[in-house]
């Protein structure tokens, strides 16, 4: 471990992390903060200006609150409008302890659940406010007019997702993100016309800009021009998503990238935890070498889906060859493999364990159709419910299913199998959302802080608006409380800190520019995407991750001496977007890498199979590494120094996760 990184250092007292969490019992921390945060008055918010990098869920959230508030809010987004953010391809749901199902839900038990699930490897403070506030985000939404789900008399519905044993996801069909999404865009469309939030599509960010050790603004390069603009502002605001496609085949958008992180990171901004990157297990089966991107099919299907593979290898070989179809396997030959294993949770257990079940499965010469994949059969609930209320659930998750397979879910089962998802690693930040630099924050799926090791269904869409209309509202006025005495000439864009900001990203573009090779950014990415997944996937191991980090090398050798970017810097250029990312992705590959080897122990998503109990699971060392792990940026080829900020917990009695019982 010493070769790829500085473990050292963590024991100096310059090293040392301060998450500024409040003091008080756990139920009393935020109500506490929020009484005795600064606050900064109506006239003073018109003088301030905030940067919110960002649309989707946790960004437009965000920007339109600041904005009401007062602030003057500059919004970016990479997409032609703010409501193409990727937060609306969420399927599913979104958790909130409402209990209105009186099946015993409370605030207390979802942040249990939601602390259990990540294997007791976050924050416990900031998993306590999340559970609080989410019952004010149903209430915000349906105010808006998001239109969830509903039974027969009218009231808010509600379903199961995995790891839970209560119904708390609220829905609608299977476009909860995109619903939820057009609230907050309509709320952000408010602000736009009300002049609070000035909102520029089609720009990226490029870098971050640091004036006296505090975030000042950033350098856009214009998607569609080839343009460089400068934006100077109080504070900056990264609501960016996750490094996902750093796979490549991921069930993310083209367009989703890790680049905001990492031009943090090189400015002094920690990343954390990135080894816990989520594999979600039912997703459509990759298909072919030519596949850009996976597709995902909701968590909500194993409501009433149920997962098997034939109990018999040859009727996998059969059905794999051709010979058999799933509908000629009986019951008694069908090996419902998660109900079997874990029966207190059947097929709801949570996303890491049942993609590990699935590839154990497949691993052992179960799989279907290519080997590398499972089935998801609904002939039990159309018996038991009928087609019609199976079609009024899932019918566009269905349509979308056939459409991409050609099968009929309805009549034969679907195939999974799991695929790159989310990453509950990312910035580090402290409860206020602020990360190591000042007046640089992050919220949503590109910081760390709500997930441990993994995170449950449904709770990314809470997270994201948790962060954006109910936390970082108060958060930020306690760091702008006294910004307002700082003049915009201190820190406006004809600084010599945007200077070099933006000679920085030039000379980069120029240089990729210049390499004049064979490989197309896409060819580059595909083969660290296969590295990542063979080798830094679902099952990692100390030969493996090492391995990893020395083709990581090679990959990058090529990117910088074969990479062909066709076209002009000067003008609309997705080859050259796609050159930039992947330049990012090949840091935050060797950080991933070297996170998840230093972690010898197996935890949530974080699977080195060197540790592991009797039965295959997840085998935690609690005595030296409950921690999150805060790495610091010393150069892209440089052992990155890595810091710890440790874990207590005060509410939570912590144990081996189960559930079997």
């Amino acid at each position: 471990m010493k070769d790829y990184a500085d473990i050292e250092s963590s024991k100096l007292p310059e090293y040392q992390i301060d998450s500024k969490i409040p003091e008080g019992p756990i139920a009393d921390k935020w109500t506490n903060y929020k009484a005795h945060q600064k606050l900064v008055n109506p006239a003073n918010k018109r003088n301030l200006d905030v940067i919110v990098v960002g649309t989707g869920l946790a960004g437009a959230s965000a920007a339109s609150t600041l904005a009401e508030l007062g602030f003057n809010v500059y919004n970016f987004c990479i997409q032609d409008s703010p409501r193409r953010a990727h937060s609306i391809a969420a399927q599913g749901g979104i958790n909130a302890a409402k209990d209105y199902q009186n099946d015993g839900d409370s605030v207390y038990r979802l942040f249990y659940d939601t602390v259990k699930g990540g294997d007791f490897r976050s924050r416990e403070a900031n998993v306590y406010r999340l559970a609080e506030v989410s019952n004010n985000i149903i209430d915000q939404c349906v105010q808006q007019g998001v239109p969830f789900a509903r039974e027969y008399g009218g009231l808010l519905a509600n379903r199961s997702f995995g790891g839970a044993q209560v119904s708390r996801t609220f829905y609608a069909k299977g476009q909860t993100g995109q619903q939820l999404l057009l609230g907050a865009y309509a709320s952000l469309n408010r602000q736009i016309e009300k002049g609070q939030v000035r909102s520029f599509n089609r720009r990226e960010m490029l870098d971050v800009v640091i004036i006296d050790g505090r975030a000042r603004g950033i350098i856009v390069r214009n998607l569609v021009t080839g343009e460089l603009e400068r934006y100077a502002a109080h504070a900056v605001v990264l609501a960016t998503g996750g490094y996902g496609r750093t796979f490549f085949l991921s069930t993310n958008a083209m367009g989703c990238n890790g680049s905001a992180a990492i031009q943090a990171f090189r400015k002094g901004a920690y990343l954390s935890n990135l080894a816990f990157t989520q594999i979600h297990p039912t997703c459509i089966p990759v298909h072919g070498e030519d596949q850009s991107k996976l597709t995902l099919m909701s968590e909500s299907l194993r409501n009433d889906g149920r997962i098997w593979v034939p109990k018999k290898k040859e009727d996998a070989e059969a059905i794999r060859a051709g010979k058999k179809k799933p509908t000629d396997i009986p019951d008694e030959d069908r090996d419902f493999y998660l109900e079997r294993r874990y029966p207190a949770f059947g097929n709801l257990c949570p996303r890491d364990i049942a993609s590990r079940a699935a590839k154990e499965r497949c691993d052992a010469g179960f799989g279907v159709g290519t080997g590398n994949a499972v089935y998801l059969d609904f002939k039990y609930a159309i018996e038991r419910l009928g087609a019609d209320v199976v079609r009024d659930r899932y019918g566009n998750l269905f349509d979308m299913y056939q459409m991409i397979s050609d099968d009929n879910p309805y009549e034969t089962p679907m195939m999974i199998f799991p695929a790159s998802h989310y990453t509950m690693g990312g910035i580090w930040v402290d409860y206020e959302l602020q990360t190591s630099v000042k007046g640089l924050f992050a919220i949503g799926e590109c910081n760390f802080s709500d997930h441990g090791a993994n995170r449950l269904g449904a709770s990314a869409l809470m997270q994201g608006l948790a962060d954006g209309y109910f936390v970082l509202p108060y958060t930020l006025q306690n760091y702008l409380s006294d910004q307002i005495k700082v003049s915009r000439s201190t820190f406006d864009t004809k600084h010599p800190e945007f200077d070099e900001a933006e000679k920085g990203v030039r000379d980069r573009i120029a240089r990729l520019m210049a390499i004049k090779g064979t490989k197309s950014p896409d060819q580059i990415h595909k083969r660290l995407g296969h590295i990542m997944w063979d080798l830094v996937g679902m099952g990692r191991t100390l030969q493996s991750l090492v391995k990893a980090i020395e083709e990581l090398k090679e990959v990058r050798k090529e990117f910088y001496t074969d990479l062909r970017i066709v076209g002009s810097a000067d003008d609309l250029n997705t080859e050259l977007e796609k050159a930039l990312r992947l330049e990012d992705f090949l840091v935050m590959a060797r950080m991933m890498a070297i996170d998840a080897l230093h972690r010898n122990e197996s935890c949530g998503a974080h699977f080195r199979e060197e540790y592991q109990t009797a039965d295959g699971e997840a085998k935690r060392d609690d005595e030296h590494y409950m921690y999150v792990s805060c790495w610091k940026y010393t150069g892209d080829d440089e052992k990155p120094i890595l810091l710890k900020e440790p874990l207590k917990y005060e509410a939570i009695q912590v144990q081996t996760r189960n559930y079997k019982s």
